[in-house]
């Protein structure tokens, strides 16, 4: 499913955080150690299998602490909801509640970059079909909450969907059809 895990850490040698756990642990552990950080917590960005089936396997590996929004059903140890900071050292991360792909999905923003789970791909955003999704929600969290955010910011999406794995958040407002839609009629209906 072309599943990205991101390891943001403070600096080399400091506190990090997981985003997400994808279906294998081994790769993550081991980028830890290469990296030589202490992860503080394990993200869960929204409750999908694909992104968290793995999540407390690889916070036991780590002694981290699970994090996911206060309204999901993910086995975890710190709820958190939108406008939250987790400190990952001297680092602040801040939570941005973006439901839409599903009712717990958050965002992970340090000030430059933004990690956003399944709500924002490159050139498209998560789907809305499944439980728990809203095709409105997810207008408002893209053009209300994100498309707030700084052009210069850096957005990771939860899978690697795009022509590139990462790219600013300006450059895909000029090239998404999914953010180019003003109004929720045409953001419907964008194929």
């Amino acid at each position: 499913m072309q599943n990205f895990v991101y390891l943001l850490a403070d600096r080399p040698g400091g506190e990090a955080l997981a985003i997400d756990s994808g279906w294998e642990t081994g790769p993550i552990v081991n980028a830890v150690r290469e990296v030589g950080v202490k992860v503080k917590f394990a993200v869960g960005t929204h409750n999908h299998f694909d992104h968290t089936s793995t999540l407390r396997e690889l916070a036991g590996k780590l002694g981290a602490k699970v994090v996911a929004h206060e309204r999901s059903p993910i086995d975890h140890d710190v709820s958190v909801k939108g406008g939250d900071v987790l400190m990952v050292g001297q680092s602040k991360v801040k939570v941005i509640y973006t439901p839409g792909h599903t009712e717990d999905s958050i965002c992970l923003y340090d000030g430059e970059n933004l990690f956003t789970g399944d709500t924002l791909f490159i050139g498209n955003c998560g789907r809305t079909d499944l439980p728990g999704g809203s095709m409105e929600e997810m207008f408002r969290s893209l053009h209300d909450v994100i498309l707030k955010l700084p052009p210069s910011t850096i957005i990771y999406p939860g899978h690697d969907y795009g022509d590139v794995r990462f790219r600013k958040l300006g450059e895909e407002a000029q090239s998404n059809p999914i953010l180019l839609a003003k109004t929720f009629a045409d953001f419907f209906s964008v194929p």
